[in-house]
């Protein structure tokens, strides 16, 4: 039988990050299990609307009828948006309620939809395999020492042609804290907020900047918009 201590060796990178995932607080599966388990919750994104930013990059004809992966796709709004112009749309989401809740819905709306209930950094991806990678979210939920590997999932797993977009917290709707921050306080804040420079940093070392904006504030009911998000279009380096 082996001590405690004995089960607790670091021999590999990985056996690093497992070890930073467990110094902070728990937010996988089953904490987002319970979220989405009340759909009548007040929470702006469970409204069945897509994000202004991907209705936009649409209908200036920057994403056309393609392969395109959801990362985070909830309760399935703008997977099934695409869907319904003729994307052929994959969706990712750790959380077996919100894709429960995504694949009833897709149902009602009679549009297919490949839905895995899988984290992403479990997902099997091929190499150069999507024209259109879609993160509406998530990056702010991605722990600081997964951020890298996180990055390179998508880089790898987007064509040289392809667009990568997202949505994160501004400052001003995420936790303005830094990344040390995140591993002296053992917690995310419920999500990271970013200023321009910090996104530049990190991402430029994979993308070019094709947009960089606030996203824009809708009340009308007609799309997904939050004016304390950034929206980013970006193209993959050496395309």
């Amino acid at each position: 039988m082996l001590e405690e201590f004995d089960k607790e060796i670091i021999k590999s990178d990985e056996d690093i990050l497992v070890m930073l995932d467990n110094l902070l607080e728990y937010r996988g599966g089953q904490w987002w299990d319970d979220f989405y388990s009340n759909k009548e919750r007040n929470v702006p994104f469970f409204k069945g609307v897509p994000d202004e930013n991907l209705i936009s990059y649409v209908r200036s004809g920057i994403f056309k009828p393609g392969r395109i992966l959801d990362i985070g796709c909830g309760n399935g709004r703008n997977s099934i948006y695409l869907a319904k112009l003729g994307f052929q749309v994959d969706a990712v989401d750790f959380s077996e309620a919100s894709i429960e809740w995504a694949r009833e819905v897709a149902a009602e709306e009679k549009v297919h939809i490949s839905f895995y209930c899988q984290s992403i950094f479990d997902f099997e991806l091929q190499t150069n395999y999507y024209d259109y990678i879609y993160d509406a979210g998530c990056l702010h939920h991605i722990k600081p020492h997964r951020r890298k590997q996180y990055l390179q999932i998508i880089y790898q797993a987007l064509k040289p042609e392809g667009y990568f977009a997202l949505t994160c917290f501004k400052l001003k709707g995420g936790a303005n804290v830094s990344d040390y921050d995140v591993y002296r306080d053992r917690s995310m804040h419920g999500g990271l907020g970013f200023s321009e420079h910090k996104l530049r940093a990190v991402l430029e070392p994979y993308f070019e900047f094709q947009e960089f904006r606030e996203m824009k504030e809708i009340t009308d009911g007609s799309m997904f918009g939050k004016d304390f998000c950034w929206a980013l279009l970006l193209g993959k380096k050496g395309r």
